[in-house]
């Protein structure tokens, strides 16, 4: 956010996000994963830098905890220039989006996170922003008033977004550079999880690290968020190091499963399996059933649920299908039996 003169000020970080700072990777090099969009990257980052340019604005999409705001870092890290970060939500009217454009110094990245979640009057503005690094301020009132153009220092917009549905097509086509991360396999959050234990000083077994990486949703925070916990355990219950065995007696009491299911995801499956006989059924009539929110359920269920086959979304509703039946222990057939 801005203050009252413009100036961008940090806001305060938690414990819990000084901890997940200090896992994150700080070159392309040391991210794990995302193999083929690193490459691209790389290139653009080289280009820019040999002309002496701005690089061109990216949108980074993806589910929650892939890394695109650790990407963006990164990148303005590799350009050498300051970023400034701010989201979606923050930005309420035009002069907080002024503040923050007229102190961005000539290339540097300015990061908006839940990008699709601009205002109206926000986005608006900041077309002239990205396409010609301009701004229009209006002076005076009424029939005196005028408006005058701000040139802007050329910079680097990068906005990441968990629903590029929701972005505008003139939003969209803004940006030269629209990136997608994709769900990390296990070998990969094996590698990040292994790279977390030594910078946090513990010792983990492979075996261990392959179990959390299995159960971490495909996502880098879940797996670093899992990590921390175990080692509680381990710390607590043990003798400080993660092997396979706390690992799993770990796993069970936080009630994280075997596929990494935890029991929000669970109720989830239940509701629509024994309320609503597996489905069809509209996403507002689960929201209702489990006092959530529609975000919450589309933006954090849902994702991991359907890429692991658990539930389809159809024009109906959704449905659970017979894999998350048989994991559940419910049955999947005319005659109740488990197939």
């Amino acid at each position: 956010m801005a203050d009252t003169t413009g100036r961008f000020i940090a806001p305060e970080k938690t414990e819990e996000e000084v901890m997940e700072a200090s896992l994150r990777p700080r070159t392309l090099d040391e991210f794990v994963g995302q193999d083929a969009l690193k490459a691209k990257l790389k290139v653009f980052v080289s280009a820019a830098r040999q002309r002496g340019e701005a690089l061109d604005h990216i949108l980074l999409c993806g589910p929650p905890g892939l890394g695109k705001t650790t990407l963006a870092h990164i990148l303005a890290r590799e350009l050498g220039v300051e970023i400034r970060q701010t989201s979606g939500p923050a930005l309420e009217k035009k002069g907080d989006l002024a503040g923050i454009l007229t102190n961005l110094a000539h290339r540097d990245v300015l990061f908006i996170d839940e990008v699709h979640r601009l205002t109206t009057v926000v986005e608006e503005n900041l077309y002239p922003a990205m396409e010609d690094f301009n701004f229009d301020v209006i002076i005076g009132e009424g029939a005196h008033a005028r408006s005058i153009k701000l040139k802007l220092k050329k910079f680097t917009l990068i906005g990441a977004t968990t629903r590029s549905g929701l972005l505008t097509s003139p939003m969209r086509d803004r940006f030269g550079i629209v990136e997608r991360l994709e769900h990390y396999p296990v070998k990969d959050l094996q590698t990040i999880v292994t790279r977390s234990a030594k910078i946090l000083g513990v010792q983990i077994e492979p075996e261990a690290a392959s179990e959390l990486a299995a159960r971490s949703r495909g996502t880098p925070r879940i797996a670093n968020r899992l990590l921390r916990r175990v080692r509680d355990f381990a710390q607590v219950e043990g003798d400080g190091r993660i092997s396979l065995e706390v690992t799993r007696s770990a796993m069970e009491r936080l009630d994280v499963d075997q596929f990494g299911l935890d029991s929000s995801d669970r109720r989830y499956l239940y509701c629509i399996i024994d309320k609503f006989g597996g489905g069809p059924v509209g996403v507002e009539t689960l929201c209702a059933a489990l006092s959530e929110e529609r975000d919450t359920i589309e933006e954090v269920f849902e994702p991991y649920l359907i890429q692991e086959g658990f539930i389809q979304r159809t024009p109906r509703g959704r449905v659970a299908t017979d894999r998350a039946r048989r994991h559940l222990h419910r049955p999947v057939n005319a005659s109740g039996e488990l197939l």
